[in-house]
């Protein structure tokens, strides 16, 4: 377990801590897309709970807010790499949308735009990039764009193209990673928010006090899962047992699981799953 002193920006406690501060998100989006115009009208929400239907997947987003023009932002840090990534920013993408028309409303250009952003260690693409911007084009005319409103965006914080970048923007790849000192001069005034963010949270108590509970919290979860799955398997084992004590001795449930010890108690949920098999 690392220690809140040893956390980054990459991961997620720290993240969502430090973006809760609706400043330091601007300032985290100001850098990213390069406006210092931006201003934010919404508190930046963490963890915010995203569904359309009670039988459909709900998503949850790291940090979710939306700027004085309308557009809505969604950011996420991911730490781990997988296989799913692109897909799971697409079905980010149509629940957000789907969450945003009110019912009756007929015009979908009421419909707000929306930027997902995704800051990821690694290069999903593998083509050096510091950024990945993708926008609705035309397969047989790339100059155009079907200017839907709608934007993902894919930030590798060990890209190589410094030269397409800010100074700071750089300087926030390195931090947000390595959570390193950077030099002055290098800062700028929206990264030395994020950066004075993160010194006052590993500095504060109560701070300190959430991460070691929700250590604890996923700690639990993992053991109650593991004890959840240990039970499944043992369960699937004994009904593999008494349905071949069934076939090959031509027993009935009862008897089979009178011969394989199974307590009395437990005899009705034994014949439940058998009946639905």
């Amino acid at each position: 377990m690392k220690t809140l002193q040893e956390l980054t920006l990459l991961d997620k406690f720290l993240f969502d801590e430090a973006m809760e501060d609706t400043e330091t998100y601007e300032a985290l989006l100001r850098i990213i897309l390069g406006d210092e115009q931006l201003q934010l009208l919404t508190a930046a929400q963490t963890e915010k709970e995203i569904r359309t239907m009670p039988w459909l997947r709900s998503i949850r987003v790291d940090v979710f807010s939306m700027d004085l023009l309308g557009t809505i932002y969604n950011t996420e840090m991911q730490k781990e790499k997988r296989e799913d990534l692109i897909r799971r920013t697409r079905y980010y993408q149509a629940l957000i949308d789907s969450s945003l028309l009110e019912p009756g409303v007929v015009n979908y250009n009421s419909m707000n735009n929306t930027t997902i952003i995704m800051i990821m260690p690694f290069d999903l693409f593998g083509l050096g990039r510091y950024v990945y911007t993708f926008e609705e084009v035309c397969t047989e005319d790339n100059s155009l764009k079907m200017n839907d409103g709608a934007k993902r965006i894919f930030v590798n914080t060990h890209g190589t193209n410094k030269e397409d970048f800010s100074v700071e923007f750089v300087a926030l790849m390195e931090f947000v990673e390595y959570n390193r000192d950077i030099d002055t001069d290098m800062q700028g005034n929206n990264l030395s928010k994020i950066i004075q963010r993160v010194s006052q949270l590993k500095a504060n108590e109560e701070v300190g006090v959430r991460y070691m509970q929700k250590w604890e919290e996923e700690i639990l979860i993992k053991e109650e899962g593991r004890e959840e799955g240990r039970e499944e398997g043992k369960t699937e084992t004994s009904i593999e047992y008494i349905s071949n004590l069934m076939k090959n001795m031509n027993l009935s449930a009862e008897d089979a699981m009178k011969i394989l010890s199974i307590p009395k108690e437990e005899y009705a949920k034994y014949l439940k799953i058998l009946m639905d098999k």
